[in-house]
């Protein structure tokens, strides 16, 4: 031993004081550092950290081991794997084969090699896997009895959890395809619907979301028409937990309710302990992300209430502690901490009566860690009962020396890297870095995506406060590509950071940046400019993923750059980056290397400037206000570059926003005589690249027209239009061919119908609709129902499988973003693309609706007439109303913006 391993603990503010540890930690810790890790092939780890899910009885997803009629080895194998004994369970069923070699048993002999392939499986052991599951499927006998085809199935359930766990879904989908039809041949429905969940899975990873609803609104149908049993409820809750998932949170709440309610009726305690934990993590879900603060209340009271019934009502002492875990990390992320600290004295008697076991592991590793964020959280407030850091680490060391005792290596990893962690709050940076290093061994050998970007970020920062540098870069470059490897399947493999995006997955790409523009003193090279600017990119792409739940940008596309150098040498496109101390801002100006500046302004000043500027701008009368807070954000954005704009003859500007900014219409930015409207025309873009950048042909322009001139019934929140038939009018005058849906014509059906059936290259919808940062709240409003953001691809790019050209321009005309939501505009960019039009134009907030109609028809008068581009057309209607004397307001005109191919 070469060194003490010391730990700093906090226990009065301000005060720092260094405390050896007590000599258990201090051998335990020890031994983490010292031994020699064996690098072996091993799973993924389960970052749920027993948080999200039950494990008291196998979902459907995650077929049991074969349960064998006879044979003690094998009923004490499939305990100790129940028990998360992996490591032991396949000791003993490799015992087990040879007793059944010597019975020339083959049927049983497969059955135990599906087995033992799934416990490798569980340590991430793919060679032995592959191995054990290839002999099973030789042993099973030809003849397709009912006997042989169960433990085919079985057998091939397992093949496909392997096929997926390495990266093949096609392989997955294929192999479940086939149990699903063994299953269906000898009516076995609970095996069926297992293979149609693990389906749905599988049509994820490949990229059909559409499908894998499809195949899970299959599940359900056949789930109803069964009659009340123990499957029949672990069936719905598997369902309930697998669209929980995806993001369909009203669904998977009315499932998850069916399920509790079979529990109760057939008195099934642990399985009505665990059909409430899902039920709270539902809750959980819609809570986190609510702007409406009476609702978010409404939900965390739910969610408690939820899991305080689950650990009274439960059978189970592991769903039990899951419940009051996850209530425990709730409590600490809502800040009611007075509550957080009623509940830990009931937890930690309860982890101590846990048995060994992955399970007991990870929910050790999950209350170790809100012990160290709630102790963050007090020391911020000056708090002297923050946990005792020595307390923490032995509690996370022994999970690492319990892991090793099972040989689990995945839940060893784990714990290292909580471990890790906790160091690295304490600022011991060898000494973190050394447990993350080997922890990042672990999940590296094991092509665990979903552990391995956190193991990385977190070298990543522990590099950069010793300043490394250089091999800071390169951590964080790694995180973000294995973060760019996981896109859409990140929610599913690592559940909780679809609760935690913003403190799980936003800050790698921000602080990333924000090494790469600090890594280089005085002029920053082209190179790191672009990487910065790119990485902004993918930040966008990965928010736009986790409010779709899924990887929503595919395709062909155009690189900005080039569209600006070749084919419109006018535009300039502007990158703001909001960073936690700095507003930085990187600029293509045609033709030119890229530029950059910076404004020293930390992000809550940015935040608070760009929130008060947001409230103004829907007020007619807060003129002077507005000029006053956009001349600041004008000053911190362009006033750096507007005399190199203006020589290079720049007319219009792009801009690719970033966090609050998103908001704001940069119309209204005002230079102290002028607003940016009068000087450039304006356009947005999600990210770098346009697909299929053309201009409109203005020529042939046919538009399908749909409004509500009055609120549908059932919906009496909602004010009245009569604009909008003016508006159609307007478009019609404008020399544009029509098609009208207005009022009762105007439904969800006909929508579809009509934009499937006839060749329309604009689609305008003139009704009620929300833009906000959940995708189950961002909608337009027709008058049989809401129509929401992830039916669009339905209603409107399925025109591309029956009509040829994709929709150019979609106009929403009466939408807003939602009151009090700070990140409302990403439901505006996920309708933009999920509607697969070029172009999208749209307003951040509902106008007078005479003004609208006002700006429509001289929008398409322009449109029609003119040979602008969108971008010039649009900032021509602007500056009609801007000059109209009963519009001159910013709240009038400065709402429209237009998002995608400006050309």
């Amino acid at each position: 031993m070469n060194h003490l391993v010391r730990i700093f603990c906090r226990y009065f503010p301000g005060k720092k004081q260094k405390i050896k540890l007590s000599l258990l930690v201090y051998f335990l810790v020890a031994l983490v550092l010292t031994i020699n890790l064996p690098v072996l092939a091993i799973n993924s780890v389960n970052t749920d950290r027993g948080e999200l899910k039950t494990v008291t009885d196998q979902p459907l997803n995650a077929p049991r081991l074969v349960n064998s009629e006879r044979g003690l080895l094998i009923e004490q194998g499939k305990s100790l794997y129940d028990a998360g004994r992996f490591a032991e369970a396949v000791e003993v069923l490799q015992q087990a084969t040879q007793v059944y070699k010597q019975q020339d048993d083959s049927l049983k002999l497969a059955a135990i090699y599906s087995n033992l392939s799934l416990a490798y499986q569980q340590l991430g052991n793919w060679p032995a896997a592959e191995a054990a599951i290839k002999t099973s499927l030789e042993l099973i006998p030809a003849q397709k009895n009912e006997q042989n085809l169960q433990i085919l199935a079985q057998t091939l359930d397992i093949q496909g959890r392997l096929q997926l766990a390495m990266g093949k879904p096609e392989a997955a989908l294929a192999t479940w395809q086939k149990t699903a039809e063994i299953y269906q041949q000898t009516k076995n429905q609970a095996g069926e619907v297992r293979s149609q969940i693990n389906q749905a899975q599988a049509w994820r990873n490949k990229g059909f979301y559409r499908r894998a609803v499809q195949t899970l609104l299959a599940v359900n149908q056949k789930l109803q028409a069964q009659p009340d049993s123990v499957e029949k409820a672990v069936g719905l809750r598997s369902l309930g937990d697998t669209l929980m998932v995806i993001g369909d949170l009203a669904k998977s709440r009315t499932v998850l309710e069916q399920s509790l309610a079979i529990t109760e009726r057939l008195q099934l305690p642990a399985q009505m302990g665990a059909s409430l934990l899902s039920l709270g993590n539902n809750a959980r879900a819609n809570l986190l992300n609510l702007g409406d603060k009476a609702r978010a209340k409404q939900q965390l009271a739910q969610a408690i209430d939820y899991y305080q019934q689950s650990v009274t009502k439960s059978a189970s002492p592991l769903t039990k502690i899951q419940a009051q875990l996850n209530q425990l990390s709730l409590l600490i992320d809502t800040q009611q901490l007075s509550e957080a600290k009623n509940l830990i004295p009931l937890i930690q008697p309860q982890l101590n009566q846990l048995s060994t076991s992955r399970a007991a592991i990870y929910a050790q590793i999950n209350y170790a860690e809100s012990l160290m964020k709630l102790g963050r959280t007090q020391e911020a407030e000056n708090s002297t009962l923050s946990p005792n850091a020595q307390q923490i680490a032995q509690l996370l060391a022994n999970t690492v020396k319990q892991a090793r005792s099972l040989g689990d290596k995945p839940a060893e990893a784990y714990g290292l890297l909580s471990l890790g962690h906790l160091y690295e709050n304490n600022q011991q940076w060898q000494e973190a870095q050394s447990l993350t290093q080997q922890g990042l061994i672990l999940a590296q050998s094991s092509n665990a995506p979903d552990i391995i970007y956190r193991l990385e970020w977190q070298l990543g920062r522990l590099l950069w406060a010793q300043k490394n540098i250089s091999s800071a870069i390169a951590a964080y470059d790694a995180a973000v590509d294995t973060l760019k490897s996981l896109r859409g399947d990140l929610v599913a493999v690592h559940q909780d950071v679809q609760f935690n995006f913003r403190d799980s997955v936003e800050p790698i790409y921000r602080e990333s940046v924000e090494l790469l523009l600090k890594s280089q003193s005085g002029e920053i090279d082209q190179k790191t400019l672009d990487k910065a600017r790119q990485r902004i990119e993918a930040l966008q792409l990965a928010e736009l993923d986790n409010f779709f739940r899924e990887a929503c940008l595919q395709g062909e596309s155009v690189l900005i750059d080039q569209v600006v150098d070749k084919d419109n040498p006018t535009t300039a496109i502007l990158y703001p980056i909001i960073l936690p101390h700095s507003l930085q801002v990187i600029v293509k100006i045609p033709k030119q290397p890229l530029k950059h500046y910076t404004t020293n302004v930390n992000q809550p000043e940015v935040d608070k400037v760009l929130s008060e500027l947001r409230k103004n701008l829907v007020n007619p009368t807060a003129t002077k206000a507005i000029k006053d807070q956009s001349q600041k954000v004008y000053n911190w954005l362009l006033k750096p570059i507007e005399s190199e704009l203006a020589a290079s003859g720049v007319k219009t500007l792009v801009f690719v926003l970033d966090g609050a900014l998103r908001n704001l219409p940069m119309a209204a930015l005002y230079d102290g005589q002028k607003y940016l409207i009068e000087k450039y025309a304006i356009a947005l873009s999600v990210g770098l690249q346009l697909l299929d950048p053309k201009p409109l042909e203005r020529q042939q322009l046919r538009a399908l027209t749909a409004g509500l001139t009055q609120p549908p019934e059932g919906f009496p929140n909602y004010s009245p239009l009569p604009a909008v038939q003016s508006e159609v009018n307007l478009i019609a005058s404008a020399g544009v061919s029509t098609k009208s849906l207005l009022d009762q014509q105007f439904t969800s059906q006909a929508l579809q119908k009509e934009v499937s059936s006839a060749s329309f290259n604009v689609v305008h919808l003139a009704t009620h609709g929300q833009f906000s940062s959940i995708a189950d709240e961002t909608y337009i409003l027709a008058n049989d129902r809401q129509i929401y953001v992830k039916e669009f691809d339905d209603l409107l790019r399925n025109r591309d499988q029956t009509r040829p050209g994709a929709i150019e321009l979609l106009v929403l005309s009466a939408c807003q973003t939602a009151t009090g939501d700070n990140r409302a505009a990403l439901g505006l960019a996920g309708a933009a693309v999920r509607a697969g039009a070029r172009s999208t134009v749209a307003s951040l907030w509902q106008i007078d609706d005479e003004s609208t109609a006002f700006f429509v028809g001289e929008f398409y008068r322009e449109l029609k007439n003119g040979k602008m581009t969108k971008a010039e057309v649009l900032q021509l209607a602007q500056l009609k109303l801007l000059h109209h004397p009963n519009y001159q307001a910013p709240s009038f005109w400065s709402a429209y913006v237009l998002i995608g191919n400006w050309l």
